[in-house]
């Protein structure tokens, strides 16, 4: 779900609370005009795909003009949110991400080839192709991407990033390197397309195992979670920690 710290930078950092920002998910691809349960779902954008990955939200499919998600605790309480609008052709306008639990978030605005800091106008993101990430600036971090548009990999100073995908271009999780640690996330998916976002996740650290994630998700028409049952088991710290959130979603279709 949403986690986001003074940009990108804090998701390609190496860290133990890395367990905490386990996320499955894309979003987006051409128009959905009633599909029935048997049709086939859409697959996931390429730009989706990416900024699910990057910024830890579940992904979402079909026409979607804006959204938020919620991420409550066992108490109820707002821990994270993340919202966004989206055009026509499935790039996103403006995107609000605010982690209540570390105190923090971002909100980006859609301006040309760049995506701008709401509030400052300073610029945060170059953009590649249709709207694909390209850089995070300053930090010179990029992205490279193939073919299809899907980001396969990134590379800063001392970072590297290697993104993997299933067919569908569901994200498949990712692995990052930096210096001499390894930090590697792993997610499967559901076997029902139509069910994507209910999955299990493990990262692992140096090959040892961080902790685990499961989530499971009732959905609407378009085949999109509209509320989320997540399970966060943290094994970096003893003794074992487990958490439970609960994620609910408003999403508005064009």
């Amino acid at each position: 779900m949403v986690v986001f710290t003074n940009m990108i930078e804090n998701y390609l950092q190496i860290s133990v609370n890395t367990v905490k920002k386990l996320a499955a998910g894309m979003i987006l691809t051409a128009l959905l005009s009633g599909c029935d349960n048997a049709s086939a779902p859409l697959s996931f954008t390429p730009e989706m795909a990416s900024f699910s990955n990057e910024f830890d939200f579940d992904p979402l499919r079909g026409p979607v003009k804006d959204f938020s998600q919620t991420l409550l605790n066992e108490k109820g309480e707002v821990a994270k949110r993340v919202s966004g609008t989206l055009s026509t052709e499935g790039c996103f306008d403006t995107l609000e991400i605010h982690d209540i639990e570390s105190n923090s978030g971002v909100a980006l605005v859609l301006n040309a080839n760049f995506y701008l800091d709401a509030e400052t106008s300073q610029k945060k993101l170059r953009l590649q192709g249709k709207c694909q990430l390209a850089e995070l600036m300053p930090s010179g971090l990029s992205w490279d991407t193939n073919d299809a548009g899907f980001i396969v990999s990134a590379h800063g100073k001392e970072t590297q990033v290697n993104y993997r995908y299933d067919t569908d271009g569901y994200p498949l999780g990712k692995t990052t390197v930096s210096g001499e640690q390894k930090l590697s996330v792993s997610a499967k998916p559901s076997a029902d397309l139509h069910k994507r976002m209910d999955y299990t996740a493990v990262s692992m650290l140096n090959d040892k195992t961080l902790g685990n994630v499961k989530q499971s998700c009732d959905y609407d028409r378009h085949d999109n979670p509209v509320e989320c049952e997540l399970t966060i088991v943290d094994e970096s710290v003893k003794p074992v920690q487990e958490r439970k959130y609960t994620i609910k979603n408003t999403i508005e279709y064009y």
